[in-house]
């Protein structure tokens, strides 16, 4: 009983608990639908946000990579069209390879050729060679070795005996060469002074009227005759000469003005220092006009103007000058005229060919403490007067020392040849000239080989024909040293002579 009462007590409480659980688990189902309900309504909108902002990261990231493709497609386009242009020149240059190639391969075969052909001719050289040296033992009785050694030993004593040769020739020809700069130097020296191998060049006689007069020249202690030369720069030479007073002196305008103003003191009659110095001031001033007026009228009368004032006094001066016994004036004037006379023929301008001509001593009229040969000087002064290039040109290559520019040099060139070396022209008798002239080209032909010889620019020039089979061009050029130095020891003669050597093979042939 008690049993059945706790049994039904038992499921009462039990239907009671279970009721109300099901009442908790409804609730509690509602509240967790509602939650789901929720949650799904948060993660769709946390999805509908995710989900564009991913879409605006992927279009971001499409943009950045449709323009990095699209830079990358330029530079690939860029690179497309150098690979292209380089192609382009990677042909060209295979073609010119290809060219190249062939031509080389054609000069090769070609080379190939001329080797075989070389190599033939030498193994035949070499056989030939081979039975001569065969031949050679058989007849002279010695073997190779003995007379290759023999050869070697002759050799030997050979090369000593032109060493030594040499040796002594080297030493004598650096003699010869310094004893004959050191003559050119005085010889420059002696021409720039316009002292000559004349005493008519280098002294002045003045006649006096008596003995008496020499004591007066000399003064006091001979303090008149020392302020004399003091003042002109001439000795004055005093002696048993009878009724006569020398002046001596390099310089033919010194000279000149020491003449005028010692007989304008005789006829005076006032000779002392003072008086001295003065009259010797005015004369050279008198002379120095005199130079300008000789200048002025030189140009007259070779039609020549528009010549700058201090040539004009330079050309003065040459009636002063001289060269190997010949008037430097004179010369200039007939060096003038012929050129002229010459350019007129040749149809050129004569008119600058005779300034050219009268003009290309200029430079033995300048000082002498300035070095330097006289064309040199003479187309530097001309140079610095502004006178034509062609003058200027003239002027320093009459002697070759610069090259000529215009036919008018060697005009120039001609005329100052024929003028200086004419027979007379330079105290020379027609018989010292002809004989000279001989005597050079018997000297020339004297030398082994040499085979006619022609003297040409009246003695200036000797030409030299050899015999081609027996001078070649080596020997060529040291006979002409050899001739010119033989000519330099025998021979006496004005100025300077070229030695010119000719070897030269003719074939000639006749069509008939």
């Amino acid at each position: 009983m008690v049993v059945a009462i706790a049994a039904v007590a038992f499921y009462a409480g039990w239907h009671l608990n279970a009721r109300s659980g099901e009442n908790r688990i409804a609730s509690a189902e509602a509240r967790a639908k509602k939650i789901i309900e929720d949650a799904e309504r948060d993660v769709a909108a946390l999805k509908r946000e995710k989900l564009l902002e991913v879409k605006d990261e992927w279009y971001r990231k499409k943009q950045e990579f449709d323009s990095e493709v699209q830079n990358k497609r330029s530079k690939l386009q860029a690179y497309e069209k150098q690979l292209l242009a380089r192609e382009e020149n990677i042909d060209r240059k295979l073609d010119l390879l290809n060219k190249k190639e062939k031509e080389v391969n054609q000069l090769r075969r070609i080379v190939e050729e001329k080797t075989k052909v070389v190599n033939e001719k030498q193994e035949e050289l070499n056989r030939l060679i081979e039975e001569e040296n065969e031949r050679l033992e058989r007849v002279s009785g010695v073997s190779r070795d003995e007379a290759k050694k023999m050869l070697i030993e002759n050799m030997v004593s050979e090369a000593k005996r032109e060493a030594a040769q040499m040796i002594k020739e080297i030493r004598d020809r650096a003699q010869e060469e310094a004893q004959r700069e050191a003559q050119r130097i005085i010889i420059q020296a002696i021409q720039r002074t316009a002292a000559d191998h004349t005493v008519e060049t280098t002294v002045s006689v003045l006649n006096i009227q008596n003995d008496e007069m020499k004591g007066r020249i000399i003064g006091r202690e001979g303090r008149n005759i020392r302020a004399f030369e003091a003042a002109t720069g001439v000795d004055v030479i005093v002696d048993d000469t009878p009724e006569a007073v020398i002046l001596s002196g390099f310089d033919a305008f010194r000279r000149e003005v020491a003449r005028v103003a010692l007989e304008r003191l005789i006829a005076d009659g006032r000779i002392h220092p003072a008086r001295i110095e003065e009259v010797v001031e005015k004369v050279r001033k008198e002379l120095e006009e005199e130079i300008a007026k000789v200048g002025e009228n030189t140009l007259l009368e070779l039609g020549i103007h528009g010549m700058h004032p201090e040539l004009v006094k330079h050309i003065g001066k040459m009636k002063y000058r001289s060269s190997y016994g010949q008037n430097l004036l004179q010369h200039s004037i007939e060096v003038a005229y012929l050129t002229g006379i010459m350019a007129a023929e040749l149809r050129l301008d004569a008119n600058l060919a005779k300034r050219a001509g009268l003009l290309h001593d200029i430079g033995k009229t300048v000082d002498r403490d300035i070095e330097g040969p006289h064309a040199i000087l003479g187309h530097e002064l001309a140079k610095k007067y502004n006178e034509h290039p062609l003058v200027v040109n003239a002027i320093g290559s009459h002697h070759e020392d610069i090259p000529m520019e215009s036919p008018i040099a060697a005009l120039v060139q001609a005329a100052d040849a024929i003028s200086g070396a004419r027979p007379g022209a330079r105290r020379e008798s027609v018989e010292g000239y002809v004989k000279r002239l001989e005597k050079l080209e018997s000297l020339a032909k004297s030398f082994e080989g040499v085979a006619k010889t022609y003297a040409i620019q009246a003695g200036r020039e000797i030409r030299v024909i050899v015999e081609p089979d027996r001078v070649d061009d080596a020997f060529a050029d040291q006979l002409s040293h050899d001739i010119a130095a033989r000519i330099q020891q025998e021979m006496e003669y004005p100025g300077q002579i070229k030695v010119t050597v000719i070897r030269e093979v003719r074939a000639v042939a006749y069509a008939k």
